[in-house]
Parts: C-alpha cells; structure tokens; sequence
C-alpha cells in the first residue's frame, strides 16, 4: 500500500482531525491575508482622501486668488483715482533753473522750449504720465490793484505707446479762466461771471473751493493766452508729471535717468510727501492681497497636514493590531497543528505498531504524518485564498505574489507544527506498543 493511499485514508477515516487542523490554518491565512489588504485599502483610501483635500484647497486658493485679484483691480482703480486726485508729483524745469528760487517764488524763471513736452511724449519713456506743460509767473492784476500767480495750461500731451488715460486736468477753454478761492472770495466772483483782466475780458469758468495753498491766489488760463500776454510764446518753465513706477526703491533716481537721456538740458524734482503716499497706498493693497493668499495657502497645508497625521496614526494603531494579531494567530494555528498531530499519533499507536511489524520504516511513519500536516497547510492556505478573493473588494488590493507565498509557507509551517510529534510517533518501539496492546 503506498503511502499516499494511507495519507487519504487516514483523512477520510478521521475527517474532524483534518477539518479542525484546516480550520485553523484558513484563520492564520485569512488573518494574514486581511492584514495586508486592510492596511493596503487603508493606504489607498488616504492617499484618495489626500489628494481630494489638497484639490479642494486647490480650488478654494484659485477662487481666492480670482476673487482677489477683482478686489485688487477695484481697489487699485479707487487708489488710482484717489492718489491721482493727489495731483502732479514729478516737476521738470530747465537745466539751468536754481531750484532755491523755485522753492521761494513757488515757480521757475527759467523757461524751455514749449515742444519739449512733445518730445517726452513721444519717447519711450515708462516712468511718468499724465504730463502737463505749464507756464507760470506772478503778475500785476491792475484792475483789482492786486498780485495773484498766474499760470497757462494746455491739454495734457498724451504719451503715445501708452493707453490713453483720464486727464488729472482740464484745458481751461479760450477766453476763460478758473480762479482759486481767495480772489474769487474776496472779489465776490463766482462761475460765470465776467472779469477784466490785464486789458482783456474772460469769463470764469470755474471756481476753487479752499487748499491752504498759493492755489488760493492763483488763476489759471489756457497756455496759449498767457504766453502771449506774457510775450513768451512757444515757451513754457515747467512739465508737470506723475510718477507711475511707484513701487520700487529709488523710484526718484529712475525717472532722473530716464528723462536725462530723453531731454538732457532738463532737471528734474519730486514732491515727496504726494509719491510717497501713492507708493504706500499701493504698496500696502498689495501687501493686503499677499498676506490673504499666503494666510489661506497656509490654512489649507495646515488641514492637509492634520488630515495626513491623523490617518497616519490610525495606520500605526491598524499596524499595531495586524502585528499582534497575525503572529498570535499563526502561534496558535502552529500550536494547534502540533496538539492534533500528537492526539492522532496518540490515537494510532497500535495502528503504528502494526505498521512497523510488516515492515515499513520509521522514516516512512513519519512522512505520512508530515503529509498529512502538508494537505491541512495548503488545503487551509488554499481555502482562505479563496475565500478571500470572494470577498471582493478588499481581494483587489492583494497581488499573486503574495497569494503564492502564503500557499507556500502554510504546508511548510504545518510541517513543521507536526515535526516533533511525528517524530516522536515514528521512532516508537513495535515490539513494546503491540505487547502492550
């Protein structure tokens, strides 16, 4: 008889030996091969999570930067209008204008050619705007027995490789004049009115409320005009300008350089306090926006980072669990292999007696009995590798590798379960088990 015809018999003659040994072995398998496809799952089901967070954050930092780039554009056109309502910042005169008496008198008594705005104009010039020729010179009034500061001014000269932009000032209209408030207060004028002035008749076209300024005595008419009165035609003593590259350091020093090479027999000064307070104003909203976007950027890494350290900690208390129960219940299965192996070597004592008596060997005893734990090792592994693929969704995440090598390893651990009561069953004295029986 060979000895895998007695392996069979053996299992169908004590079949709850074999099924209690099989059961065990798809436990250990089963709770091996879920271990793997959880913790794998789990990971998958992170890294989802994950991705859907940091898309949505995504989505939620582009809508910001959407809605906050339409909040900027409002408030850069509200700083616009409002630090243009600030007036002229930048001041260019002659070359050889002292600056000391422009400070004093408040105007140059140098004067440049007219068509030197022209020339600015149609430059390349990218550090200012808005320019405005200008001249300007204090004046008897002899029929109100008075000196106001009289100044001419023409239509902005548009710079030609720019977007048109929205005039600071208006062209005062041929044949009119617009007066600051302290003559048209104390004179009783109002808009409208007729006037004489320097032997001509004008009509006031406009009216200024109060600035605290020489602009209360000042009267503005169209640059033509007081060219002539003056007898300075095609001759002006300053371009009035705005600075529009306000954000950087030496924001002075690049306008310099640039009009230097444009008009070189010109100077050129900065009121201050105006370009310094644009500068800031738009410095500061642009300084809002970046604070809000990185405020929102780091919110968004900040809940990516909580939702990574919080999955992370439920893998290791899942790794934890896996790492304690896949050993235990590979003990246990190996354990409970062995005891039934030595209850069933137990159970065939005089059977082995038998055996040995017509003359098979030790060594064949034996291997029956590590055969036997073989067909419990890989039926159970093979059993549990079905089972698990029926379970669905969590057999996805297992690869065959891994199926293979745990249908290899449980017939080899069931072996090894058996070893020693096996052994001890084979090398039993015939002679002394049938005496006994």
């Amino acid at each position: 008889m060979s000895i895998w015809r007695l392996v069979s018999q053996e299992i169908l003659h004590r079949k709850l030996n074999f099924v209690l040994g099989l059961l065990s072995v798809v436990i250990a398998v089963g709770a091996l091969l879920w271990a793997i496809a959880s913790l794998r799952s789990f990971d998958r089901e992170t890294e989802s999570i994950l991705k859907t967070t940091d898309e949505k954050n995504q989505r939620t930092v582009e809508a910001l930067q959407k809605s906050t780039n339409e909040e900027m554009a409002k408030l850069e056109n509200e700083i616009r209008k409002i630090t243009k309502g600030m007036g002229f910042n930048i001041y260019i005169f002659p070359k050889e204008q002292d600056l000391g008496e422009v400070y004093s008198e408040g105007y140059a008594s140098k004067t440049m050619p007219e068509d030197y705005a022209t020339t600015l104009a149609n430059s390349k010039v990218i550090t200012i705007n808005h320019l405005l020729p200008s001249l300007t010179q204090k004046v008897k009034w002899p029929e109100q027995e008075r000196t106001v500061l009289l100044i001419g001014i023409r239509g902005e000269v548009p710079i030609m490789h720019q977007d048109p932009k929205k005039p600071i000032i208006h062209p005062v209209p041929d044949g009119e004049m617009v007066m600051g408030y302290e003559l048209h207060r104390s004179l009783n004028l109002k808009a409208g009115d007729t006037v004489k002035f320097l032997g001509g008749e004008y009509k006031i076209q406009k009216t200024h409320e109060e600035r605290g300024s020489v602009d209360d005595i000042t009267i503005w008419m169209p640059l033509k005009e007081v060219q002539s009165i003056l007898k300075m035609e095609n001759r002006i003593n300053a371009i009035l300008a705005l600075e529009c590259n306000c954000a950087t350091t030496d924001r002075l020093g690049e306008v310099r350089q640039e009009i230097a090479k444009i008009l070189p027999e010109t100077r050129v000064i900065e009121q201050g306090s105006k370009a310094l307070a644009r500068a800031e104003a738009r410095n500061l909203a642009g300084a809002t926006a970046a604070k809000q976007m990185k405020e929102t950027r780091e919110a968004g890494h900040a809940q990516l980072e909580a939702q990574k350290q919080q999955r992370g900690s439920l893998r290791a208390e899942r790794e934890s669990f896996a790492a304690v129960l896949v050993p235990l219940a590979v003990l246990v299965c190996a354990v409970w292999i062995g005891f039934l192996t030595f209850a069933n070597a137990k159970e065939r004592t005089s059977e082995i007696g038998i055996l040995r008596a017509i003359g098979i060997s030790s060594t064949n005893i034996l291997l029956i009995f590590l055969l036997k734990a073989f067909m419990v090792g890989f039926s159970g592994a093979l059993l549990a590798s079905v089972l698990v693929m029926l379970a669905g969704a969590t057999s996805q995440e297992l690869r065959g590798v891994e199926l293979g090598a745990v249908i290899v390893l449980a017939p080899v651990i069931s072996c090894a379960a058996a070893w020693l009561p096996a052994l001890m069953a084979a090398q039993q004295d015939p002679a002394l088990v049938l005496r006994e029986e």
